[in-house]
């Protein structure tokens, strides 16, 4: 096959760079699915990759990008045959193992999952991996009970990828969504998302946490960790519960037993990574349905392949609100 190009990161001393290289198919990992890329996205975590101590990449050269759609090109596995449409997200895809800022991939037959009926491979990458974790974790609130009569939801961080993404389908699912961010534009870019109320940051970031403060939601999705979801848990009502996804506030939680114990709530952890095949499909399936955005295409930036080592670095100097799409093909 001809030569095609992708994005590696390269590293000399302690400064990393961005760099389009012709390769070709002879120096991707030897694996069952081989894959024409026609969308990626940005996460956060591609954007810590390109850091030079971002603890994402180990070996240099590399091929960033955590996500991934196209079209089936060759396969040596029963599951998959030329011209099927998938995704690929998760695992040590674009972490450990080249990942999808290149025009072909070749991954293993388990990190594949067949594009649902009802999404683009367009729609699946503005979703991406920030779009399964929102559904993750807005399936955990209802698997929990939390119902739209019960109360509103706050969303933490809900200007990034997954709060944005979380806050729109707790809308479609006719949740009334209270969502924090610390950015000025804010409020008007939510309010396209269906979010009833913006606060402040330090909204959920008192001066002081109390062991149980008043109780004014239903459930949460925390995406940030630290003091926010410290607050968070104990602000949730009697039987209501929590999410947590992100650590951008802090790794560390500050609690007590109260609010588990006297409130009897429930948190959830929601992992994308090793979230198994059948659960993987399920929650993809419901991306394509019930949780499926009328408005999908307009809550993204698209940007071009070329383009794309610039959009990495708006990711981590803070200029981002909400989902990038980046157009491979």
């Amino acid at each position: 096959m001809k030569s095609f190009q992708a994005l590696f990161i390269e590293k000399e001393a302690d400064n990393t760079s961005l760099h389009f290289r012709e390769t070709t198919l002879d120096n991707l990992p030897e694996n069952e699915v081989t894959i024409e890329v026609h969308y990626s996205g940005i996460n956060y975590k591609d954007g810590l990759a390109v850091l030079p101590d971002g603890k994402i990449v180990s070996e240099y050269p590399f091929i960033p990008g955590i996500d991934a759609s196209g079209i089936v090109v060759e396969s040596k596995s029963d599951r998959f045959q030329v011209g099927d449409e998938v995704i690929v997200t998760s695992y040590d895809f674009g972490v450990s193992y080249f990942g999808g800022y290149s025009e072909f991939i070749r991954v293993p037959a388990e990190w594949v999952v067949p594009l649902p009926d009802g999404l683009s491979l367009k729609e699946a990458m503005i979703l991406g991996t920030a779009g399964f974790t929102a559904a993750l974790s807005v399936d955990a609130l209802e698997f929990s009970g939390v119902t739209p009569d019960a109360g509103k939801i706050a969303v933490s961080g809900a200007t990034g990828g997954v709060g944005s993404l979380s806050s729109a389908i707790l809308a479609k699912r006719g949740f009334s969504v209270v969502a924090s961010s610390g950015k000025s534009d804010a409020k008007e870019f939510l309010e396209t998302f269906g979010v009833t109320e913006v606060v402040p940051r330090e909204a959920f970031q008192p001066e002081k946490v109390r062991a149980l403060d008043k109780q004014l939601y239903a459930g949460a999705i925390d995406c940030v960790g630290g003091k926010p979801l410290a607050y968070l848990l104990t602000a949730v009502q009697y039987g209501g519960a929590v999410t947590t996804c992100g650590m951008s506030a802090g790794g560390k939680l500050d609690t007590t037993v109260f609010p588990f114990i006297l409130r009897g709530i429930q948190l959830f952890g929601i992992d994308s990574v090793l979230c198994p095949m059948p659960k993987r499909e399920r929650i993809w399936g419901r991306l394509a349905t019930d949780f499926k955005l009328d408005n999908l295409e307009s809550l993204a930036t698209e940007v071009s392949f070329s383009e794309l080592p610039e959009a990495l670095h708006r990711v981590m100097n803070g200029g981002v609100t909400g989902r990038y799409l980046v157009k491979i093909k």
